[in-house]
């Protein structure tokens, strides 16, 4: 069973409370220092005690390193957007880094590789013979 319509209504308005935080620049990290970090998803528990928020910095450079400095501050961004949503609790943070554009390109590497390119051309030569 998927995610009830409270929590994804839920989880868009954290994405954009937390897009709306990291936007201001106001963590003080090094390894954060002047990296656009774009997050895709937020998915809240059914209690909305906790959110796992998905992101990906701005180039896929670096993730596991961004993604580790962003749980660093984790406490610090929860009270952020505490600020900026209307909840009667502000749920725990857990950042993931979002895998689905690596594999999204690698499926585009796979589908535009030389053996995928021939062997539609042969299809297609087939279909043209019937």
């Amino acid at each position: 069973m998927g995610p009830s319509q409270r929590q994804l209504r839920v989880g868009e308005a954290l994405r954009h409370a937390l897009a709306e935080v990291l936007n201001r620049n106001e963590i003080r990290d090094p390894d954060l220092d002047g990296v656009s970090v774009t997050v895709t998803q937020v998915k809240p528990s059914p209690d909305m005690r906790h959110a796992t928020v998905f992101c990906e910095p701005l180039g896929g450079q670096n993730a596991k390193e961004i993604v580790t400095a962003l749980n660093r501050h984790k406490g610090f961004l929860r009270g952020e957007m505490g600020h900026r949503i209307t909840m009667k609790f502000t749920p725990e943070l857990r950042f993931v880094e979002d895998e689905s554009f690596a594999e999204a390109q690698k499926i585009e590497d796979i589908l535009r590789s030389e053996r995928v390119v021939r062997d539609l051309a042969a299809s297609r030569d087939e279909d043209k013979e019937n």
